[in-house]
């Protein structure tokens, strides 16, 4: 099993390494087509793009259920072979935002039991820094295989659990998002009660790079209940959640849960579920 992080020191000597895929997972909520055309123009050589709407979700449906469910049971599994994925192959995500959008590649892999997958540490960011290469256009496809990946290896959870209670929800938004300030893309602001704010920027360095795991240890070591317990990572939408979870293996702490549908679908008006605003108590 490969480790959640690469450097970028690393990715750059197996650009020609067929056992190797990259993704590149840029995305923008206001322009959700933007990430394709910034991909066009310029991208580390042999990545393909994989669009957080299309590839990395299921349909939306009215809503109710979140604005980013998970995939629906072979979609997954259709994108990775479609790009040759086959069960050696090592798959690198990135973005160009500290890993929110390439971390959902990570957690989808690994929830489809393929154990070999990393998001890129600094991201496009460290890469530009670095000076190594990048190129234009579009790559050509692989041979497609056959994934034969089923999801359930990563944990869940879901409204009816968190409603009954017991489980400690960290919420990975920005911290004026959590408090209810602002609500810029939901229909409703604040938060689920008792979440606890742990904002996904503060998992990393001014270099994009993740902290150390001994930092990232003591940052969620602080926010969990003397008991212990089950926890659970949610978002505005199930995808940048997963950047939390990342962080905590990247730690070294058990991996929690995800709430796929969020604050997305907690809030959704008609549901009449319990909203809490303000910092935490």
């Amino acid at each position: 099993m490969a480790g959640p992080l690469v450097s970028c020191e690393e990715l750059a000597q197996h650009l020609n390494d067929p056992s190797w895929l990259i993704l590149d997972c840029r995305y923008e909520l206001a322009d959700k087509e933007k990430g394709i055309r910034d991909h066009a123009a310029s991208h580390i050589p042999g990545a393909y793009h994989a669009h957080v709407d299309r590839d990395l979700s299921g349909p939306v449906g009215d809503g109710r259920k979140g604005r980013h469910p998970l995939p629906l049971p072979g979609a997954f599994p259709r994108f990775l072979g479609d790009r040759g994925v086959g069960p050696d192959t090592m798959i690198v995500a990135y973005d160009d935002a500290a890993g929110q959008w390439a971390s959902r590649v990570w957690w989808l892999a690994r929830h489809h039991g393929h154990a070999n997958v990393a998001v890129l540490d600094g991201g496009l960011t460290r890469w530009k820094a670095l000076r190594l290469p990048l190129r234009a256009g579009h790559e050509k496809p692989r041979p497609p295989t056959q994934f034969k990946g089923v999801p359930g290896a990563m944990p869940t959870t879901d409204a009816g659990a968190i409603a009954a209670g017991g489980i400690t929800l960290f919420d990975a938004r920005a911290p004026e998002r959590f408090r209810g300030e602002v609500e810029p893309v939901d229909k409703r602001a604040g938060h689920i009660p008792g979440a606890r704010s742990i904002p996904l920027a503060g998992n990393v360095g001014p270099d994009m790079r993740f902290l150390p795991a001994a930092t990232l240890r003591a940052r969620f070591e602080a926010a969990l209940p003397p008991a212990g317990g089950s926890v659970a990572c949610y978002c505005g939408s199930g995808v940048t959640a997963t950047h939390n979870v990342l962080a905590m293996e990247v730690a070294g702490l058990p991996t929690p849960a995800l709430y796929p549908g969020s604050w997305s679908e907690w809030s959704w008006p008609d549901a009449k579920r319990p909203i809490a605003m303000g910092p935490e108590p």
